[in-house]
């Protein structure tokens, strides 16, 4: 049987239709809202793993005919074959990387960016040329400028954080929320490991910082500090 169609039948053997319905309003898949035409088949994220490393051996032009899929499900298992692969064949890194930059346009859900970006684009630039996340910053694409931010998770588990602020800096006046979101959860990584890091670049920009992010990243601090924060008090 044909690798693919083998993959999409073990998909649809682990669908379940009641946590498709709540999957299609957790993520957003209204008319005008982020997740537009999504269509889901209710399958866990550790269920999506086993069916990814079951099918580890899937070539690329196999996965990029998955990340092209309407179906969530489908795309992220694409997502996390090119996770484990990245992972177990060092010697296809380049070409993983490569792969995963000139297919942002289908990486197109918060979910698809967490579980890959830093995994992928962070992990392979970690002694590289940064540059591409910059470009990937000032991107029109959300996902694009996720990625972007999302991408340093990798820098910041090796305790290097200056591109993670950086790129703090350049979405800081975005007005998307789950950038904010994202933005803010990096900052707590890297109070996590070094708050005074955090403070120094929270202190320069905290009073302008969209409300959202701002609570993501303090939101370990200490109660009182917290208050002292939301109240311009710092």
């Amino acid at each position: 049987m044909n690798i693919l169609l083998k993959l999409k039948k073990d998909m649809q053997k682990s669908s379940n239709p009641v946590n498709a319905k709540i999957l299609q309003g957790f993520y957003k898949t209204g008319k005008g809202e982020y997740g537009e035409g999504d269509v889901f088949l209710g399958i866990t994220v550790p269920e999506t793993r086993k069916i990814a490393i079951k099918n580890k051996n899937l070539p690329l032009n196999n996965i990029k005919v998955l990340l092209k899929s309407k179906i969530h499900e489908e795309r992220l298992c694409a997502l996390l074959i090119l996770v484990n692969n990245f992972q177990k064949q060092t010697e296809k890194r380049r070409d993983i990387f490569n792969f995963y930059i000139k297919n942002t346009n289908y990486i197109n859900n918060w979910d698809f960016v967490d579980l890959s970006s830093h995994q992928i684009v962070g992990n392979y630039l970690l002694d590289k040329d940064k540059s591409i996340l910059y470009v990937l910053a000032k991107s029109q694409n959300i996902w694009e400028k996720r990625i972007a931010i999302i991408s340093t998770y990798a820098f910041i588990k090796n305790n290097s954080y200056d591109s993670t602020l950086k790129i703090a800096e350049l979405l800081i006046t975005d007005k998307h929320d789950l950038i904010h979101k994202a933005v803010g959860w990096m900052l707590r990584e890297i109070g996590k490991r070094d708050l005074m890091a955090e403070e120094y670049f929270l202190k320069k920009h905290y009073k302008n910082m969209p409300r959202t992010m701002l609570r993501y990243a303090i939101e370990k601090f200490p109660y009182k500090k917290r208050k002292a924060y939301l109240r311009g008090l710092i």
